[in-house]
């Protein structure tokens, strides 16, 4: 039996994000307790810069590690680099967040690290294992965040519901991998499609089970109707900076292992998934809107403005050409910025034992917090799809994907989606323009690492709207090998 070769060096980005995890783990314990808090999330941005650096110069190499089973494509580096942004940009704003909140623990940071290790494991996995593991230590770590908080009665509440459902679309996900297995004798993503190409397998049960099967399990991880249910509770209980981490990273690791999944194993049953994706696609962008109008909270609103975008995404994963493929890695990395902008936004806007989320609270803003209430405006807009901003280029790009493969019914849905959802982002923008405050918010602290992130998702969200060409131009080379 021949020992596969390891290649160490093409997981160094992982190695370094896992040796990180550890690392701050133990610092957490030895360290004296007053030094320790403030240094925990700068060796954390230390480990993730350093896992960027070791990512960058695989940009343009295609090399498959592990007998096969890991990959390091254009589309994984693409997909690897956005999670690092993200998970930089958390925790930023998470380093004046936890030590206000009491939960600037070890385990923290260390489940960052971890959380994002995972997601890299989903998008270069080239074997159903691999995917799987990485969903699960993604998984797991994002579990145990959400309920961080455990004096809070919402967030252990979260952390159970999260936990419970998606413990149950876990179990779908291992049925269909195993229903795969069962009727092609591999779990390799490449091996699949060949042995249903050569053995004319497309109305085997068995596949058709585990289409529906995977179908539910990628569909709770991006939040897609009607495998929803949990996100508005869940976003609203979990600590706000894991809320942002989940409505960016969770949804963008989701998209990397649906893509690659569906597109390197089961070209052959296109038709038949998007049928079922069309559906899902319109019922998803069109729930979220719907229900994004009537929320008083604007953690709850930012979840369903979260399903409605999973559902603009999916209108280019129906369209499945080059366009609409690119299209959806500019669209979540876009989407990182402004999501994540929103989020530091509120943060900022809240203090110890008052997170002032209800939609209401943000009255007159603009006029005593000018900079923040600015900030959440270009936030706001680019979620609506407002020109120059990158959400208007994002959904430009998806809906043109729709329009080329002639699914004219489905930009024409999410377009008026799309319409219907600047009443609610608008709703926010008015209030803190042209309503006055009902109770005055005072004794703000402005943490000095949320605002450089905040700066940075206004930067990120001005530059991929006014200069798209250069994210695009990326995006369509790194799935030159995918499709």
């Amino acid at each position: 039996m021949k020992i596969p070769e390891i290649d160490l060096y093409l997981i160094a980005p992982e190695i370094i994000l896992a040796a990180f995890g550890f690392l701050v783990l133990l610092l957490d314990v030895f360290l004296p307790n007053k030094g320790r808090k403030s240094y925990l999330g700068m060796v954390t941005l230390i480990g993730i810069v350093l896992a960027f650096l070791y990512t960058l110069p695989q940009i343009g190499l295609v090399k498959s590690g592990f007998a096969g089973m890991y990959i390091s494509d254009g589309f994984a580096l693409f997909f690897k680099i956005t999670f690092l942004i993200i998970a930089f940009l958390t925790v930023l704003i998470s380093m004046g967040y936890t030590q206000r909140e009491g939960i600037a623990f070890g385990e923290y940071y260390a489940l960052i690290l971890f959380a994002t290790l995972g997601m890299m494991l989903m998008a270069s996995g080239s074997h159903l294992i691999t995917i799987f593991l990485g969903l699960e230590t993604m998984s797991i770590s994002i579990y145990v965040l959400v309920g961080l908080m455990r004096e809070d009665k919402r967030s252990v509440e979260a952390a159970l519901k999260y936990f419970l459902l998606g413990a149950f679309a876990t179990g779908f996900l291992l049925y269909g991998i195993a229903l795969i297995y069962g009727a092609t004798g591999s779990l390799y993503l490449k091996d699949i499609a060949t042995y249903i190409a050569s053995k004319s397998l497309l109305r085997n049960p068995m596949l058709l089970m585990s289409l529906v099967f995977l179908t539910i399990g990628f569909g709770f991880k991006i939040a897609s109707v009607p495998f929803h249910m949990w996100t508005p509770d869940v976003y609203e209980g979990a600590p706000t900076s894991i809320t942002a981490f989940m409505a960016t990273g969770v949804k963008a690791a989701g998209f990397s292992a649906l893509i690659r999944v569906f597109f390197s194993a089961l070209p052959a049953f296109r038709p038949d998934w998007t049928s079922i994706m069309w559906v899902i696609c319109v019922a998803t962008m069109t729930l979220g809107n719907i229900a994004a109008i009537s929320q008083t909270n604007i953690k709850r609103m930012l979840a369903y403005s979260s399903i409605a975008h999973a559902g603009y995404i999916l209108v280019a994963f129906v369209a499945g050409n080059d366009l609409g493929t690119s299209g959806i890695l500019f669209y979540l990395m876009a989407y990182a910025f402004m999501n994540l902008g929103a989020f530091t936004c509120v943060i900022l806007l809240g203090k110890k034992g008052e997170e002032n989320t209800l939609i209401t609270d943000y009255a007159g803003i603009g006029f005593k917090y000018p900079l923040l209430a600015v900030s959440m405006t270009i936030f706001l807009l680019s979620m609506a799809g407002i020109p120059p901003l990158s959400g208007f280029m994002a959904k430009f790009y998806v809906f043109s994907a729709a329009v080329k493969e002639k699914f004219y019914w489905l930009a024409i849905l999410g377009v008026l989606n799309s319409a219907v959802s600047v009443y609610y982002y608008l709703r926010v923008t008015v209030l803190m323009y042209f309503r006055e405050s009902e109770r005055e918010i005072t004794g703000l602290q402005f943490s000095p690492a949320s605002v450089i992130a905040l700066i940075l998702a206004v930067i990120g969200t001005l530059y991929m709207g006014i200069f798209p060409a250069n994210v695009l131009s990326f995006a369509q080379r790194s799935i030159a090998g995918l499709m």
